[in-house]
């Protein structure tokens, strides 16, 4: 049972079956109580349909045979206070007009035959107001006769009235009840809507973490399910977050250490080779030594990227944002590889204006950035025998004739040069593009 009422479909059936029961039930409730109900009037005595009034009357003098004068004039005060905007008068048998209500009445004192006989041809018909009735007194005419002449006005039953000038609630009424539904239905989906949209915000909305926070669960619908279906995949994304962490910091801590413990045989490895150097040895032994001093070198270098990449991402490599001349930054970096790309016979081109152009960077790590960049040129361009760097309106080339990145290379490493130099780059919010095929590479740096 706390299932289906917790179920919005369950819900959302109720409100179907209202829907559909509303009009066979909403319009015979109201009808009994607006006519029934609330229109009933207290019952009265009196008639107001002119043959129910002409039929008491009748039967009124008719019940009133031999009946004293007194008499006949208690029962018109009686029917006086029950007809209170009528006119009543009885007539003698000589003719002669007797009590009267109201005394102020304008009748004849004595009735002609000729006026009794006008009297009641002006004052027949069903539209003739007021409306008049005249009955003999007793079972025969030689008692007199008695009139009653009513305002039509008075005629109209007080619980008809009432209904004619209250008739407009009942539709009214009945738009309410329509209008009360289809608040209700749209509270249901408000509510349902106002949900979905919380649980989209918190889906969209992510913390300092990258992770949504958890939503507030507050019913135990099909929404709330879903909601707690949220709240664990956050729970399980938090834990993932945090195993994801300790990872890193693992392998950063690996490859540190790792760093510092490769740098000490290497070290060794090149005393040896530098005292080889110098020892007496053939050609093929002079060629092996400069092959091992050359892995050194690369080991050396591969070590450096990979604890400078550690570094970077952990935010403790040295970093001094300053106003640094580019251009004369560019010519020094340059000068330090022009030696070697001369000596392989590179043909180099090298096109940087003179003046100054400032841009706000770490010097030490725009120095680095290049080194890397001429030395990825050196070692895996040379086949190309060509380096060009130019500066102009802002942005730096750097181009080689080599096979492209996606060349394979014999000195291909992982890329970490490269993502060494992405992190330095976004770092100092310098914008960099590289455009690579198999007829050479074009690096461009810019602010």
């Amino acid at each position: 049972m706390k299932k289906l009422r917790n179920s919005l479909l369950a819900q959302y059936l109720l409100l179907l079956i209202t829907a559909t029961m509303i009009i066979p039930i909403a319009i015979p409730t109201l009808s009994i109580i607006f006519y029934n109900t609330l229109y009933s009037v207290e019952e009265s005595p009196r008639y107001y349909n002119g043959t129910d009034l002409e039929t008491m009357w009748h039967k009124t003098a008719k019940g009133l045979t031999g009946a004293s004068d007194d008499e006949i004039r208690a029962k018109l005060v009686e029917l006086k206070q029950l007809y209170t905007d009528a006119s009543l008068y009885w007539v003698d048998a000589s003719g002669k007009t007797r009590d009267r209500f109201p005394e102020s009445l304008s009748v004849p004192d004595t009735w002609t035959a000729s006026y009794a006989i006008d009297f009641v041809k002006k004052n027949r018909g069903f539209t003739v107001d007021p409306f008049t009735v005249i009955a003999f007194i007793g079972d025969h005419d030689n008692e007199g006769f008695m009139v009653l002449q009513l305002p039509r006005s008075d005629m109209e039953n007080p619980s008809n009235k009432l209904r004619a000038k209250y008739n407009y609630l009942f539709p009214i009424t009945l738009l309410l009840v329509f209008g009360l539904f289809i608040l209700i239905c749209t509270l249901f989906f408000y509510r349902i809507r106002k949900r979905l949209l919380h649980l989209q915000e918190a889906m969209t909305t992510s913390e300092a973490s990258g992770i949504p926070a958890p939503v507030e669960v507050s019913r135990e619908d099909e929404i709330g399910r879903l909601e707690q279906s949220f709240n664990g995949m956050v729970k399980e994304l938090e834990s993932g977050r945090l195993r994801e962490m300790e990872e890193e910091e693992l392998r950063k801590d690996l490859i540190a250490n790792l760093s510092h413990d490769l740098r000490t045989p290497l070290t060794t490895i090149r005393a040896h080779a530098y005292r080889l150097q110098k020892e007496p040895l053939s050609t093929k032994g002079r060629d092996s030594l400069d092959f091992i001093d050359e892995k050194i070198n690369y080991m050396g270098e591969l070590i450096d990227n990979l604890l400078s990449y550690t570094l970077l991402t952990t935010g403790n490599y040295p970093y001094k944002k300053e106003k640094t001349d580019i251009v004369r930054l560019i010519r020094t970096s340059f000068a330090a590889w022009y030696p070697l790309f001369e000596n392989h016979q590179f043909d180099i081109v090298l096109d940087i204006p003179e003046g100054q152009v400032i841009w706000d960077i770490d010097p030490q790590w725009m120095n680095r950035i290049l080194d890397n960049l001429f030395q990825n040129i050196y070692r895996h361009a040379k086949s190309g025998k060509f380096v060009a760097v130019h500066f102009e309106d802002g942005v730096i080339y750097i181009q080689d004739r080599g096979p492209g990145m996606e060349a394979p290379s014999h000195q291909k490493g992982v890329g970490v040069g490269l993502s060494i130099v992405s992190l330095m780059l976004n770092e100092m919010q310098v914008n960099w593009e590289i455009h690579t095929d198999e007829r050479g590479t074009r690096i461009k740096l810019f602010q």
